[in-house]
């Protein structure tokens, strides 16, 4: 993928250093759109960086990471997590291509699925606390309804650490464990639970998908102009 370079900004304003983490759904429903959600991912740098310029906001440091998830108690990898990729830098650009490219949209149960243990994940992301304006972004792509969480607790494989009910991951996300003003969530699911009990959450914003249909309503324009103006 080519270097795109932000610009300076030379008018004084506050520079931004961003970190995104995406949750991306790779079970077998994803299978029909894997590819363009991968392209939309690998795209999502040069488009951000472009639209925050135009909006006179100058980015100084873009990180994003990839936590791709399936199932637990049905695959061996229900949760597959990079790190984050600096990705201004051509080594940390190959890093992160290469690990998006080799997503692939294979097994899962039956719907619903555990999307809510990526969440948990990304919030605990190691995030940036470097820069004069930071902003923490978590963006969910899935096409299903989630796992409630507490449901799994205590099987094999599971993380003991999890939040065990909604509620303890609105307060993981609410608390003080991640920057107030940093942090938001894009959500593009569908109209589902728990997707349309988040909507009241602080600085998340949804976008409705077509369940089943691997999320092929997804559109890296709108993804874009929903970060630029949350930030």
């Amino acid at each position: 993928m080519p270097i795109f370079q932000p610009k300076v900004n030379l008018q004084g304003g506050l520079d931004y250093h961003v970190d995104i983490v995406m949750c991306i759904d790779v079970t077998g429903s994803m299978s029909p759109i894997i590819d363009e959600v991968k392209e939309k991912a690998l795209s999502l740098y040069p488009q951000f960086v472009a639209a925050m310029d135009e909006a006179g906001k100058s980015v100084q440091k873009l990180r994003v990471k990839v936590i791709a998830f399936r199932d637990f108690g049905v695959d061996a990898e229900p949760m597959v997590e990079s790190r984050f990729f600096e990705l201004d830098i051509d080594e940390e650009s190959a890093g992160f291509s290469e690990f998006v490219n080799g997503l692939e949209a294979i097994g899962g149960g039956d719907e619903p699925e555990n999307a809510l243990e990526a969440l948990a994940l990304a919030m605990k992301s190691d995030w940036t606390r470097e820069g004069a304006v930071r902003r923490h972004v978590i963006i969910m792509y899935t096409d299903a309804s989630a796992v409630p969480l507490g449901e799994m607790i205590g099987k094999d494989g599971y993380p003991a650490d999890m939040p065990a009910s909604l509620a303890e991951l609105q307060d993981l996300w609410e608390g003080q464990g991640m920057e107030p003003r940093a942090k938001r969530i894009l959500l593009f699911a569908p109209e589902a639970d728990p997707w349309i009990n988040m909507i009241d959450w602080n600085q998340t914003f949804h976008t409705p998908s077509k369940a089943g249909t691997g999320c092929s309503e997804m559109d890296m324009d709108l993804c874009i102009k929903m970060l630029v103006k949350s930030i």
